[in-house]
């Protein structure tokens, strides 16, 4: 029973949801959809490729990832198939993939060259899910592609240190459910470029001088309950991904608000963490 997992920026309100595992059952034999997500933002590569590189690793070696997130083939975003880390993702070269392996080698990235076999009007449809069934029946990536060596970055995932190594300027690459903010800033970044010095994170016209490993350390349980300072208290934590994290405790969007909401970050918004 092969795994097939989808994520992609159609929504759930449309049929093209329903039209592509449709095509799946009636293309792979007895496979296992999985949904990964179908509430990226549209063509948004960026938060797409968070979401994946975080959920990949949790599914079997030998699991399908087709990704339908700015699919469309160009001259500039020709469709790619890769095995990585005993994984197989299907999409478009507009930078997920680079973000997924990140500076690992993949074991092969092949450039899909199948396309004259269908109308290619709906790739997700058409060319990835035959790719798919085509993995699933153990066959080879040379049948459907070409090799190649150098794909699309996703550079604005990367921050900037400066010359000094006294400061790093990210962004923020991601707003979750809960409305807290996740910046390209990862742990392995901050404790390299900060050597263990004191530190301040700008972010818009909020600070922190903190990093807490989970959101219920910012709360002292000593204290009651009913005289605890824990509504609205700013947290900042590096998450499960090892990314740098703005959150607001037990933030709620529809409510009490949440860090996007209260800190004005959104997607692409600056944060930087000053060493002193």
């Amino acid at each position: 029973m092969p795994i097939v997992t989808l994520m992609t920026d159609f929504g759930n309100k449309d049929y093209a949801v329903a039209a592509v595992k449709g095509a799946i059952h009636s293309t792979v034999e007895n496979p296992k959809i999985i949904d990964i997500s179908h509430e990226i933002a549209p063509y948004n590569p960026t938060e797409a490729a968070y979401v994946l590189k975080n959920a990949y690793k949790t599914f079997p070696k030998g699991s399908i990832h087709i990704i339908g997130v700015g699919s469309e083939k160009t001259p500039e975003n020709q469709h790619l198939a890769m095995l990585f880390d005993g994984h197989y993702f299907i999409g478009a070269d507009n930078g997920i993939f680079s973000m997924i392996k990140g500076d690992f080698k993949s074991e092969k990235i092949v450039a899909i060259n199948i396309h004259d076999k269908m109308s290619n009007s709906y790739p997700i449809l058409e060319v990835f899910i035959w790719v798919a069934a085509h993995l699933s029946r153990k066959g080879s990536l040379d049948v459907i592609g070409k090799s190649i060596h150098q794909i699309n970055e996703l550079k604005e995932l990367r921050p900037v240190i400066n010359q000094k190594e006294d400061q790093i300027l990210g962004a923020v690459i991601y707003v979750d459910n809960y409305g807290n903010v996740i910046t390209n800033i990862t742990r392995k970044i901050f404790n390299q470029v900060g050597k263990s010095r004191s530190f301040t994170i700008f972010a818009r016209n909020v600070k922190f001088r903190e990093i807490f490993e989970t959101y219920s350390e910012a709360i002292d349980f000593s204290i009651p309950k009913e005289k605890r300072d824990e509504d609205g208290k700013k947290i900042a934590l590096f998450n499960d991904a090892d990314h740098l994290e703005l959150a607001i405790y037990k933030s709620n969007t529809l409510t009490v608000g949440s860090a996007q909401s209260l800190f004005g970050l959104e997607y692409r918004e600056s944060v930087t963490v000053k060493f002193e």
